[in-house]
């Protein structure tokens, strides 16, 4: 009988245990084939037939559609450049050039992976909007309250992940330092105490 139940309560947590790996795993990604720079995170590989199977399973769960390898790579990003998580109550600015890409995007969405809800339907800027300075560096400030020059209305919510996608870009599974692809950089500037 108490052979039975050893096995009974082993069987239970190693199902307990691998459940909820699985599940971390299929909602928070691993850092497989995983492109850092700076505060940016990209999975180059994620829009080919060599992803790993935990990304895989991450597209699945949030029904996400990649980038295809040939197309571009998209790179996220939850904190600012000291590590600071991204809050809709503070100003944060996305500044300088992005790499070299015929066409990109800046979006901004909520922890969900939806867009962020505002009044005015502004949900990002393209490269061929954005106001830019004579060297070419752009100036992006997400914050709740209107701001002037090229601002993305937050709504105010606690957290927020920007997502950068840079389309017919040689940046990719190769790129492995700033040099290789210069990303803007993320700043908290103003945060109300």
């Amino acid at each position: 009988m108490r052979l039975v139940f050893i096995t009974l309560l082993a069987l239970v947590i190693a199902t307990g245990i691998g459940l909820g790996s699985t599940y971390m795993t299929a909602t928070k990604g691993t850092d497989l084939a995983t492109l850092k720079i700076g505060a940016w995170t990209a999975r180059p590989k994620s829009g080919t037939s060599d992803i790993d199977p935990y990304s895989r399973a991450t597209i699945a769960r949030n029904g996400e559609l990649p980038i295809g390898t040939g197309d571009g790579v998209a790179f996220s990003a939850n904190t600012d450049d000291k590590n600071k998580p991204l809050d809709g109550r503070c100003d944060v600015v996305v500044s300088g050039v992005t790499p070299a890409a015929r066409f990109w995007t800046l979006t901004l969405y909520d922890t969900k992976g939806q867009l962020v809800a505002n009044t005015l339907q502004r949900y990002g800027f393209t490269s061929q909007e954005v106001i830019r300075g004579a060297d070419g560096t752009f100036e992006v400030r997400m914050a709740a309250r209107s701001r002037a020059g090229n601002w993305l209305p937050t709504g105010g919510i606690e957290r927020y992940t920007l997502m950068l996608r840079l389309y017919d870009t040689p940046v990719g599974v190769a790129t492995r330092t700033q040099r290789d692809a210069p990303m803007p950089q993320i700043a908290t500037v103003s945060c109300p105490s």
